[in-house]
């Protein structure tokens, strides 16, 4: 049987940058321009018909800033393939969006937008799904402080930087269990 790999090679020839093996996984990194193309062949052709998951890279320093990846599955026929289709995105530009292919990619597209600041080209629906609207930063960004920035409004966010020590996602430092070191734990001290 031929490869996924060998098989997206031949067909986009140029488009396809580098390719991965590891440990079962496959990863093909593509050319931006080609991206959309590749991702609706490997639906259309090659039966990866599920996909999982859309995410981002801040590449802060380096250009080009973004990377975008693509986690697709066959689940058709038995197969249960996975494969990775990487690309990088220049800081000022907009990625195509894949949600005409997968509707369920409009959900990833507007959390890359709320949490990186990346737009999508032919997303229909840019609001912020996490922060709310009007929020003027992108918080999973490289040079987003770790300690937050402040907030004017009270009723919605701290007015103030959020502390994280002792804080309700922050785990303890003890030599206790994993249970005890658990926040919600401290709740019924």
């Amino acid at each position: 049987m031929t490869s996924i790999l060998t098989i997206l090679g031949e067909r986009f020839g140029a488009a396809i940058l580098d390719t991965v093996e590891f440990r079962g996984e496959q990863t093909v990194i593509v050319e931006q321009a080609k991206a959309r193309e590749i991702i609706k062949y490997c639906r259309d052709e090659l039966g990866f018909d599920y996909l999982i998951d859309v995410s981002s890279l801040d590449h802060l320093g380096v250009e080009p800033r973004w990377e975008l990846v693509y986690e697709l599955y066959a689940l058709g026929n038995g197969a249960h393939h996975h494969l990775r289709i990487k690309y990088k995105l220049p800081e000022d530009s907009k990625a195509e969006s894949v949600s005409e292919i997968w509707p369920t990619a409009a959900w990833h597209e507007r959390e890359i937008y709320d949490m990186m600041g990346i737009e999508f080209t032919g997303l229909a629906d840019h609001r912020r799904i996490l922060m709310w609207e009007g929020y003027p930063y992108f918080p999973l960004r490289k040079d987003f402080p770790l300690a937050g920035r402040p907030s004017e409004m009270p009723d919605v966010a701290f007015t103030d930087r959020a502390p994280l020590a002792g804080g309700p996602f922050v785990t303890s430092p003890t030599s206790a269990s994993t249970v005890h070191r658990e926040p919600r734990s401290r709740e019924m001290d």
